[in-house]
């Protein structure tokens, strides 16, 4: 942290000066108000600017001090077990300011002090920094604070993240061998092009031969990747922001999310993904006391899905008018029968949110069991695939040596 200098006056009327580490000016103030001082100047050490952190600069400090979703289950998991101890929450908070790692999660924890110190109350303190804890996050302690299980619903919160944590664990693992063969294949391909192809073409050129279709397919892309690079990486661009800009609008996400639901082998996994995330959070939120129309109003923000963000829109003004969850959810093909069998009788016998956590775990069980077959899967598929494009490349490259003895002939 920098070093600042500050001049202030005591109680008595008397300056004092001193030096102080801190993340700004701003908190060395309060630090000097809160002993008692009345701050006239604080200046930034010069030595200390000098040697700075470059880790501490504005850009560096999201990169390297972020909060990720470790941060956040560990802070609520502890949180919990500071509450369940008997501690004051502005205690348990100032103690846990201290363990934090990240620079940002400390700013953000005395932001929550000052506005519970203020009056405030801890869901509305949390409500203050949304990109660290979500609607579901805020609405769940706010049922806490309200049922006065606070304790038992921070519990229930870290329990969610962490099997939140797990799934897209899982998901990641499965996806990295493909990520990984597909990077290699394009870094091949592209040494291939950039390096082999205009030498073969040289060769093609002086011996005069008649190139078949495939080889004048590969030589016409290795000139276009010689020679029009930054077209071809402009065109990338575009298309990614392009993507990204439609993907941004309702109409646009619910049209990719359907897509993507139809895909072979893919989409039965998301649509598991994305049973298993409705019915966690839920359950999660249904059995910390927050209201079934609260509720599913959480499920449709934090779906992830448009799919199922419609689905949630539809259950919701059904409840509103009165009726039952698992009608307007029949009528979405997102959700199997199972979904729709277990809703109705968890509706029947009051106990919804055991019905939907028992529909979690046997999702979560088919997400595994689908991430593992599709692992041993596309391993031998990606290897016979990039097999199959250099194998493709050296054809290409030799069909032409064919025609050399006809060349020699004449």
């Amino acid at each position: 942290m920098p070093e600042f200098v500050y001049e202030a006056l005591d109680k008595g009327g008397k300056q004092v000066r001193g030096v102080i580490e801190a993340a700004n000016e701003e908190v060395i103030v309060e630090k000097l108000r809160g002993m008692g001082y009345y701050p006239l100047k604080v200046l930034q050490n010069k030595k200390s600017a000098a040697n700075a952190d470059i880790f501490a600069l504005p850009g560096l400090r999201i990169i390297f001090h972020r909060i990720t979703s470790k941060h956040l289950m560990t802070f609520t998991r502890q949180l919990a077990t500071l509450i369940d101890a008997g501690l004051p929450i502005i205690r348990s908070l100032n103690i846990l300011h201290e363990q934090v790692e990240s620079a940002i999660f400390k700013e953000k924890i005395e932001d929550i002090i000052k506005t519970i110190e203020g009056g405030g109350s801890l869901s509305e303190a949390f409500g203050r920094h949304p990109k660290v804890f979500d609607n579901l996050y805020v609405n769940m302690v706010r049922a806490g604070e309200i049922g006065g299980v606070l304790e038992a619903v921070l519990n229930k919160i870290a329990e969610f993240l962490e099997k939140a944590q797990a799934l897209k664990g899982k998901v990641k693992s499965a996806m990295m061998y493909p990520l990984v063969v597909s990077l290699l294949a394009i870094g091949i391909v592209t040494f291939i092009l950039v390096t082999i192809i205009p030498k073969f073409e040289d060769i093609f050129k002086q011996l005069g031969a008649e190139l078949p279709w495939l080889t004048q397919q590969l030589i016409n892309m290795s000139n276009i990747l010689m020679t029009k690079t930054p077209w071809v990486i402009l065109a990338v661009v575009l298309v990614i922001v392009v993507f990204k800009k439609i993907n941004q609008t309702r109409e646009g996400k619910h049209f990719f999310d359907r897509i993507m639901l139809k895909v072979p082998v893919l989409g039965p996994l998301l649509k598991k993904i994305a049973i298993v995330r409705f019915a966690g959070t839920l359950a999660t939120l249904i059995h910390s006391g927050v209201p079934i129309l609260q509720a599913l109003d959480i499920v449709r923000d934090t779906s992830g899905n448009e799919v199922i963000a419609r689905a949630m829109e539809k259950v919701y003004n059904s409840v509103k008018d009165g009726d039952t969850i698992h009608e307007p959810l029949a009528r979405c093909p997102v959700f199997p029968p199972l979904v729709i069998h277990m809703v109705a009788v968890g509706e029947e016998t009051g106990a919804i949110d055991l019905m939907l956590v028992k529909v979690a775990e046997a999702y979560e069980r088919e997400v595994d069991d689908t991430v593992n077959a599709l692992t041993s899967i596309l391993e031998p598929i990606l290897i016979v695939f990039l097999g199959a494009i250099v194998g493709v490349i050296v054809v290409a490259l030799y069909l032409p040596l064919f025609s050399i003895p006809k060349l020699v002939g004449k």
